[in-house]
């Protein structure tokens, strides 16, 4: 499932829900510029999804069509396939991961990115002797996460432990050059691909 689908597909969910959102609610919601958001429901008014209706004081009501409910539909049949696929992929990775840590003696790590791949790699723990010992995350850090206070990477200095698992998908490059300037060695650092 690729960025354009799943829009059109949070697009037609904010549109069944809310008949008369603002594109302006619909740019915030979906996290894109106005412009396009504009160019979507044009779009997608176009292919027949959804019918725009004016409504007083110079507002517009998004009406869902058969096919675009029956677009809606696939999409969301394709968002959830694509999920267990990215479920599947990601227990398999961190499970070698971590049996390779275990195989070598290892019994610590530190996971790095509070999200969905932290808490599929803390699924895959429960199957192992090995202990998450803390969860860095630069921008939630003092949030509480999997029953830990998230740190700031800064704070891996005071930890001993066998490897850091990057658990953020979206930033795994930044978040790498930053266990790196913090001295860890490279060897220590485990990167989902």
């Amino acid at each position: 499932m690729d960025h354009r689908e799943l829009r059109t597909l949070k697009l037609l969910e904010e549109i069944e829900h809310n008949h008369a959102p603002s594109q302006r609610d619909l740019a915030r919601k979906l996290n894109i510029s106005l412009g396009l958001v504009n160019a979507f429901v044009k779009r997608l008014a176009n292919k027949g999804y959804f019918k725009i209706s004016t409504i007083p004081k110079n507002r517009v009501m998004y009406i869902l069509t058969p096919k675009g409910m029956a677009e809606k539909t696939r999409l969301t049949y394709d968002y959830i396939h694509f999920s267990f696929q990215f479920y599947r992929k990601a227990r398999t990775k961190l499970k070698e991961i971590l049996m390779k840590l275990e195989e070598e003696g290892g019994d610590s790590v530190i996971f790095y990115g509070a999200g969905e791949l932290a808490e599929i790699g803390f699924i895959s723990l429960q199957e192992t002797s090995i202990r998450l010992i803390a969860v860095l995350d630069d921008q939630q850090a003092g949030d509480a996460f999997l029953g830990f206070t998230l740190e700031d990477p800064g704070a891996i200095r005071k930890y001993a432990f066998d490897k850091v698992i990057i658990t953020d998908m979206e930033t795994t490059s930044k978040k790498l050059n930053a266990l790196l300037s913090q001295g860890v060695p490279r060897q220590k650092i485990a990167v989902l691909e």
